[in-house]
């Protein structure tokens, strides 16, 4: 099963491509790194824990 890669970060809603720094929760939140990093990497919707999300080929 394969990660969704969402488009937009959940929080400030910048562009994400398969490329951008994101975190992530274990429910696929996705947030860009900036925002990640103000809310100490804790998901503001499950409470998780947000980790990087691993860069995907543009192929």
């Amino acid at each position: 099963m394969a990660l969704e890669y969402k488009t937009t970060c959940e929080k400030c809603n910048i562009s994400l491509n398969m490329q951008s720094e994101a975190c992530i929760c274990s429910y696929e939140c996705t947030f860009c790194e900036s925002c990640a990093t103000e809310m100490a990497f804790i998901c503001p919707n499950c409470q998780g824990e947000l980790v990087k999300r691993p860069k995907r080929n543009k192929d």
